[in-house]
């Protein structure tokens, strides 16, 4: 007996499931997207329709871009202005918040930045040691008053002369090669050192030659140096970059530049002065720094540690009004052991003050 196609298929369920209704494979799609999840289509519907839940962020950003907007239809661009997406448009709107903080008045400044500063409670914060700064700063006052005002001989040399000390980095080279330069350009004008340094054979003199530039350059810059006397416009004129204050002192008239001298060095050279603001290397010296270490392949699979060493190069500017001054010293403490201590001098002829020849008072 042959069953038909609708009956094998009731056949085919289980008993109780022979009573309940067949739903349609698009009815149960349906049911699983509204229980797990939405398909694209329905999102895009929804995103569409307005929340229900209120979104204080959305609307107040919302507030300020119609604001803005009404505010750039209410104030259209003008011929020559700036546009909306310059990279200026933040300096101009940083001017005009200050321009409404000025026209506000002072209290919305102080309420914008803050209450003064108070300089003592500045300084407690800053000064390590204020009880210590104290103290130093009496003890210097005593000392001012006890010597009325008169300054000893190095702190007269410390004010009227310049120099600059500067330490270079550690070069990789020994004491007793960097020593040798060191020696070689000790006692020359700075231009001098640096033509020596230039054509010299040595590689470590390449390394010296950067450093007597840099310290050239950072002697003209932060002590003035070789730039002439500390006069009001000179001293204008060092703030000024080299070629700026070689101009100016080109344009002073020839009256005004000292004339060459010829002075005897301390170890009885002649030496030329041609201007008492020439930079010279009045001291250089060489310091130890940290070894390294390489190895050192030998035979037999053997390997040795070599330490290789590094140094560093310190050097002391001054001008030559230094050495200008020092020959000065020698010459009169020659005249004087020349002449003697104990020889009678002549004074000077002086009117006279009192009248009694026996008494001086």
């Amino acid at each position: 007996m042959s069953v038909s196609a609708p009956s094998r298929r009731l056949v085919t369920r289980c008993l109780f499931c022979q009573h309940l209704p067949i739903r349609p494979r698009v009815q149960h799609q349906q049911q699983r997207t509204a229980l797990f999840g939405r398909g694209k289509n329905d999102a895009t519907q929804q995103d569409a329709q307005p929340s229900a839940r209120p979104n204080p962020v959305l609307e107040e950003f919302q507030r300020r871009e119609a604001g803005g907007q009404i505010q750039q239809q209410q104030q259209p661009p003008q011929a020559g202005d700036l546009a909306a997406s310059s990279i200026f448009e933040d300096d101009r709107r940083a001017q005009r918040q200050q321009e409404q903080l000025a026209a506000e008045g002072e209290g919305a400044e102080v309420q914008a930045h803050g209450p003064p500063r108070d300089p003592q409670n500045m300084l407690r914060v800053l000064d390590p040691d204020p009880n210590a700064r104290e103290r130093w700063e009496r003890k210097k006052v005593i000392q001012m008053v006890r010597k009325g005002g008169r300054l000893s001989k190095q702190q007269v040399i410390k004010r009227t002369e310049r120099e600059h000390l500067i330490r270079s980095h550690n070069i990789k080279t020994s004491i007793k090669k960097l020593g040798m330069v060191a020696r070689q350009i000790q006692g020359k004008t700075i231009e001098d050192a640096i033509t020596q340094m230039r054509f010299s054979k040595k590689k470590v003199a390449q390394d010296v030659l950067k450093q007597l530039e840099f310290a050239r350059d950072e002697a003209v810059v932060m002590r003035g140096m070789g730039l002439g006397s500390a006069s009001p416009e000179e001293a204008v004129s060092a703030a000024e970059p080299t070629s700026t204050a070689l101009v100016s002192r080109m344009k002073t008239p020839a009256a005004a530049v000292p004339a060459p001298m010829q002075i005897q060095l301390k170890d009885g050279k002649r030496h030329t002065v041609a201007s008492p603001a020439t930079i010279y290397v009045d001291q250089a010296w060489v310091g130890r720094g940290p070894f390294g270490q390489l190895p050192d392949y030998r035979a037999r699979g053997k390997v040795n540690i070599m330490r290789t060493p590094w140094t560093s190069l310190t050097v002391l500017l001054k001008e030559e009004a230094t050495r200008v001054r020092e020959y000065a010293e020698r010459e009169q403490k020659r005249k004087e052991d020349k002449l003697g201590k104990g020889l009678w001098m002549p004074l000077p002829d002086r009117p006279v003050q009192w009248q009694r020849q026996w008494y001086c008072f």
